[in-house]
């Protein structure tokens, strides 16, 4: 079995259950860290060739502080260089060595489904990425209403995560149909009940 195989089960588990993006926990030399797990769109020429998953690391001191990188079952798909200046890895020669030892501590720390560690925290830059991803600014997390799209379009994936996440009994609502899309404002004094939109939303069909 490939050292990082969890990513695998990970990878299933979210495709099943709808999700494009989880987060764990991770710690190493004493620096904790939020590890985002997001699935490449099927149509993403920009994954590399063999990756399965990217995975971004986040120091939780400072989450501006992070490391972007694609992943398979055996390891980072990024260079060794990279992997020892983010992690603080010093050269050595038997640096192969530090390097599976590495990968078998970090795999220890990989779930085998989604949503076991959401926090607060992890919700918080879960969303953020979502919105980056969905060219929406991350600072909208005020939900102010549901639409019907146009042309019978459906709603993205990362819409539909963010709402899931943080207006869960509304998204439990409205999401059975795939072209119902959620709002959202940069404004808290914008943002509406779960009934009001409901209402809204029902009395604009």
């Amino acid at each position: 079995m490939n050292v990082l195989e969890n990513l695998r089960a990970l990878k299933d588990d979210m495709e099943n259950n709808g999700w494009v993006i989880d987060a764990f926990p991770f710690t190493f030399k004493s620096i904790d860290y939020i590890v985002l797990i997001k699935l490449y769109d099927a149509n993403d020429s920009k994954r590399p060739k063999y990756a399965l998953l990217e995975l971004e690391f986040l120091k939780k001191s400072n989450i501006s502080d992070n490391l972007v990188a694609p992943a398979n079952t055996t390891k980072l798909l990024i260079t060794p260089q990279e992997l020892r200046a983010y992690f603080g890895i010093e050269w050595s020669e038997n640096l192969g060595d530090i390097f599976s030892q590495f990968y078998e501590y970090f795999s220890k720390f990989i779930p085998l489904s989604a949503g076991l560690h959401r926090t607060q925290e992890t919700d918080v830059v879960m969303v953020d990425s979502l919105s980056k991803s969905d060219s929406q600014d991350p600072r909208k997390i005020y939900c102010f209403s549901a639409k019907r799209n146009p042309n019978e379009g459906h709603r993205s994936q990362y819409n539909d995560n963010k709402t899931r996440i943080l207006r869960p009994v509304l998204y439990s609502k409205l999401s059975g149909d795939p072209k119902v899309s959620f709002n959202y404002s940069l404004e808290r004094s914008k943002e509406k009940s779960d009934l009001e939109i409901i209402s809204n939303f029902s009395s604009c069909r």
